[in-house]
């Protein structure tokens, strides 16, 4: 066997998946090593893709090539869209999936892309030299040599569990942590740091009382993660439930809180905010009666059901009494009660945007490890180092994503600007051009960068080159087609929409709130016709043209500042200036400055404490 790589990828979750694959797809050789080849891209938590934010992250990893998109359309047991009551720009898909089948689709995925290797076993040394990677140890004894080294290994890396006073070393229920490693690249002069997650009861189905439960049912029209034209739905289709927690519960809770690890003193390291544990909720919010918990079948056939909302590290004995004050769960029966875990993370902004490490030449960093938590964002992490890690193989320019471009984008560069004091969780409300970064447009948004990078296959290209034709043709129709009054004016009051005084394009009757391209095709039977031209994904494309429609002014608008903020990116500053002599920063600007060593004028500006007339100083010694 070859032991010499292009590329090595640490961990077979959701970042290294992406990353082996985008690497592989690009040609060159990879090595994805992973400790257990029967748990690639486990869900460790809830077996769930998409939700607010993290839905078009992995729209945008479909536009670029990836494959989580695909995997989940694959394995979806429930289909919904978040957020229909706001506008486009919230519009976010999630999908619940079977366990077991998204994980077997992932590994028949990557055990048939050529060039790509997979290794059981678990890394424990990074072989650096000069600065610069040179490959691997594991604890087996094998040394592999490649040029370059992505590191995503998620909580393992001195992975610690808890139940109340019990803690067991583990990078997940039942599976082992990864030590030694974090030391050697620590020992490069990488900083590190802990965080804690932490996952809820699993329940037997068989015991719950459904019927003291609300049923909340998926959805079955158009929508799915992938731009490909791949079937809707492959597996049946399920219910989630949902109920709340009530003050017996509470009172079981806040009887165990002495014996929590949160709050004992066990547990020392940071949560994620945005995800707390439901002992963190009671604290937090004292006078809250209730919390409501979703119950999420966890497969297509089993009884396994996830209890989101309830994510614990209290006794297990604390967790199933508490739980039984719930009448749905009155008789319950668990697989396993909810655990915490810690693990190291390094400094984000020690990285650049290619999420190459800065003081390892080679060595990439992507996921959980740089202080993320979620698959999407581990994901999008993963398909960036694994382009880049390419690139750095064979040549090319470095390739990033910008905050206008993708969700991808804003995610990297807040954490390579801003860093981590926190599990970063993607939302809506990060990102400054929400309109600009809808679910309905990323393939408009990348898939010709990722083709003209030969990432994104000409099968895809086509669709999307189809899909932006008609697309188009529908708006011009749209903008040049005149409507009279009298003809149209029963349909419009039909439709609840003020009559025409005179006639207008027919733009205009799009651009009302009650009118739809759908329903007044009803009623423009050259509309209809033109509609029904298009045999392909025509829900997909009448969409995408109704927001670009309704939307136009908005959207206008956010391109217009965008560019810009733009100009800001393309003034380079990175080694122009010795910020601990410029004494007209402030001593903050000069200490953040100095850390980060931003790329551009803009970069530095989203740095936390460099302020306006920081920037300004630095306007002026660019000579602007």
């Amino acid at each position: 066997m070859d032991f010499n790589y292009d590329v090595i990828v640490i961990g077979a979750g959701h970042a290294g998946c992406e990353a082996a694959a985008a690497s592989a797809n690009l040609g060159s050789k990879i090595c994805l090593i992973t400790m257990d080849m029967n748990k690639i891209a486990q869900m460790s938590c809830n077996p769930a893709i998409g939700g607010i934010a993290k839905g078009q992250i992995v729209r945008e990893i479909d536009a670029l090539g990836g494959y989580t998109g695909l995997v989940t359309d694959a394995t979806a047991i429930q289909f919904r869209i978040l957020n229909r009551s706001k506008g486009p720009a919230m519009w976010s898909p999630r999908a619940q999936c079977d366990r077991g089948k998204f994980i077997w689709a992932w590994r028949e995925i990557l055990e048939n892309i050529p060039n790509l290797h997979i290794w059981q076993d678990t890394v424990c040394e990074l072989l650096v030299e000069d600065g610069e990677v040179r490959g691997v140890k594991t604890v087996w004894g094998v040394t592999f040599h490649a040029k370059c080294v992505i590191v995503t290994a998620g909580t393992f890396l001195n992975g610690l569990m808890h139940i109340g006073s019990n803690m067991l070393p583990g990078g997940r229920m039942a599976e082992p942590a990864s030590y030694k490693l974090t030391e050697s690249i620590a020992a490069h002069g990488i900083g590190y740091g802990r965080m804690k997650t932490g996952t809820p009861v699993r329940i037997d189905g068989r015991s719950v009382h459904y019927e003291d439960m609300e049923i909340q049912e998926g959805e079955a029209d158009f929508h799915k993660f992938s731009f490909m034209n791949t079937g809707v739905r492959h597996l049946k289709q399920l219910p989630c439930w949902t109920c709340f927690t009530n003050e017996e519960c509470h009172e079981i809770l806040r009887g165990g809180l002495a014996e929590s690890p949160l709050f004992n003193g066990q547990i020392q390291s940071i949560g994620p905010r945005y995800c707390p544990s439901i002992e963190t909720k009671i604290v937090t919010f004292p006078d809250k009666p209730q919390h409501q918990l979703f119950l999420e079948p966890e497969g297509e056939t089993t009884q396994e059901l996830y209890l989101n909302g309830f994510s614990s590290s209290l006794p297990m004995n604390v967790q199933i009494e508490a739980l039984k004050k719930i009448p749905a769960f009155r008789d319950m029966v668990i697989y396993r009660p909810g655990y915490a875990i810690e693990y190291d993370y390094f400094d984000p902004t020690q990285l650049k945007h290619t999420l190459e490490t800065k003081k390892i030449k080679n060595l990439f960093l992507a996921g959980q490890v740089n202080g993320t938590t979620g698959y999407e964002e581990a994901a999008g992490q993963g398909i960036i180092a694994g382009i880049n890690a390419h690139i750095n193989c064979h040549g090319g320019e470095p390739f990033t994503l910008a905050r206008d471009e993708a969700y991808i984008g804003v995610l990297i560069d807040d954490l390579v600007t801003k860093g981590v004091d926190e599990p970063y969780r993607m939302f809506t409300s990060r990102a400054e051009y929400r309109i600009l970064l809808r679910m309905d447009d990323a393939d408009m948004r990348l898939t010709e960068r990722s083709w003209k990078l030969g990432l994104a296959k000409n099968d895809r290209y086509e669709l999307l080159k189809s899909k932006r034709e008609a697309v188009n043709n529908i708006i011009e129709f749209a903008r040049t087609y005149s409507i009279k009054a009298a003809l149209i004016n029963p349909a419009l009051e039909s439709l609840g929409t003020t009559p025409l005084r005179q006639g207008c394009k027919l733009v205009d009757l799009i651009n009302r709130p009650q009118i739809t391209i759908e329903n007044i095709a009803e009623h423009v039977n050259a509309f209809k016709n033109q509609l029904d031209k298009i045999t392909d994904r025509k829900e997909e494309i009448i969409e995408a043209a109704e927001i670009l429609i309704k939307y136009e002014g908005y959207i206008g608008r956010e391109r217009i500042i965008a560019d810009k903020l733009a100009r800001l990116e393309s003034i380079k500053i990175k080694g122009k200036f010795d910020y601990a002599n410029l004494q007209s920063l402030s001593t903050e600007a000069r200490q953040k400055l100095i850390k980060i060593d931003p790329e551009t004028i803009a970069q530095a500006s989203r740095i936390p404490g460099v302020s306006p007339s920081d920037i300004n100083v630095l306007l002026v010694l660019s000579g602007r």
